[in-house]
């Protein structure tokens, strides 16, 4: 192109207003930049069925955790509609990762000493035992490696609370949620029906109460079940139960890690160095620092009760929005064979707890 001289025109000693004018232009046209969606709607549905889950629980005696899955599966079709999305992943997630942090408030590192050395190893041979057993049973009920994971950890620690930190580890990339919280329903039954019959075997067997704590403390699956489990057959049993149910929770954070380096990072973790891949998750972390902090600045006994109800308010939350989140269809699919992890995990458990329990008491 030429001007009215007839001389070619030099764009690049022009100024760029057409650039300019140009960069307006897609500036005003363009759309707007996504709002966050909002947590609302997902965490004020979750909070609703938390409530109806403790409500019933506070009515009836049933557990809590589990009707909290109960209610969320019940729910699940909320979650069709994405505006909950936000909301039920962050109680998922955050919730879930508190909960455990909080819930270190309830062990100390003199709890874990006055266990004494032999029955603590025995504590990780029982650990070892049931994971193995859970991973059998996986294998034989043609489910994979990783939920025989699941289904062994969570009832080789302490339920609920260690199958959320598993998953976490896992991951959904491996392991569906609707199979995490049908094992998630499968550890809850299997704990509430340990709490019933446990105690009941112990005092047929005639064991002293060291052996029937030792026994319910290292086998029964969640916190709360297991020391009303002790209590049952009596005060020193119960006491003796809590000392063995609080050293196994400690163990939390060393299955977290031993499980992570057996199974190797998931999804896009995979090309992350090898010392990123070894670090703990952080609330794993700061679970052992609130342990530390509570061996170290005795916690007064009102805090620590206030600390275990929002620690299980946190984890109600947790697996409510998992199972609100989860597939219906894919938990028909799994069917009955997803069961069987939990159930030969429960069993090797108590069979191993029971043994330690005549050796070494």
């Amino acid at each position: 192109m030429a001007d009215n001289r007839g001389s070619p025109i030099d764009w690049s000693r022009l100024p760029h207003g057409g650039d300019l004018f140009g960069e307006l232009h897609l500036a005003e046209s363009a759309p707007p930049p996504a709002k966050r969606p909002p947590m609302f709607p997902g965490l004020a549905l979750c909070g609703v069925a938390a409530a109806a889950a403790a409500w019933l629980s506070d009515h009836y005696g049933f557990p809590i955790i589990l009707l909290g899955l109960l209610v969320g599966l019940a729910l699940n079709f909320v979650s069709q509609d994405p505006r909950t999305h936000a909301g039920l992943d962050f109680a998922s997630r955050t919730c879930l990762r508190w909960g455990i942090v909080v819930l270190g408030l309830q062990v100390t590192f003199a709890q874990i000493g006055a266990v004494g050395v032999l029955p603590f190893l025995a504590l990780g041979v029982i650990m070892a035992v049931t994971l193995g057993a859970g991973l059998l049973g996986a294998r034989l009920a043609g489910q994979s490696r990783y939920a025989g994971t699941l289904a062994g950890g969570s009832t080789a620690i302490c339920g609920a609370s260690a199958a959320l930190a598993l998953y976490g580890v896992i991951g959904k990339e491996r392991l569906s949620q609707a199979q995490f919280a049908l094992t998630l329903v499968g550890v809850s039954l299997a704990s509430a029906l340990a709490m019933t019959v446990y105690p009941v075997i112990a005092t047929q067997l005639q064991l002293s109460d060291a052996q029937a704590g030792f026994l319910i403390g290292a086998s029964i699956h969640d916190v709360a079940q297991a020391i009303g489990g002790g209590y049952a057959v009596s005060d020193a049993a119960g006491a003796q139960a809590t000392i063995v149910k609080l050293a196994r929770v400690a163990l939390l954070a060393p299955l977290v890690a031993l499980t992570s380096l057996a199974l190797g990072p998931a999804g896009d973790a995979a090309d992350q160095p090898v010392w990123r891949r070894l670090a703990l998750p952080w609330f794993i972390l700061a679970f052992l620092g609130v342990v530390a902090l509570n061996s170290l600045i005795p916690v007064p006994e009102q805090v620590a009760g206030w600390g275990l109800t929002l620690s299980k308010s946190l984890l109600l939350l947790a697996v409510t929005a998992t199972a609100m989140r989860s597939r219906m269809d894919l938990l028909l699919e799994a069917g009955w064979r997803a069961l069987v992890p939990v159930l030969a995990a429960t069993l090797a458990s108590f069979a191993a707890a029971l043994t330690f329990a005549y050796i070494l008491l």
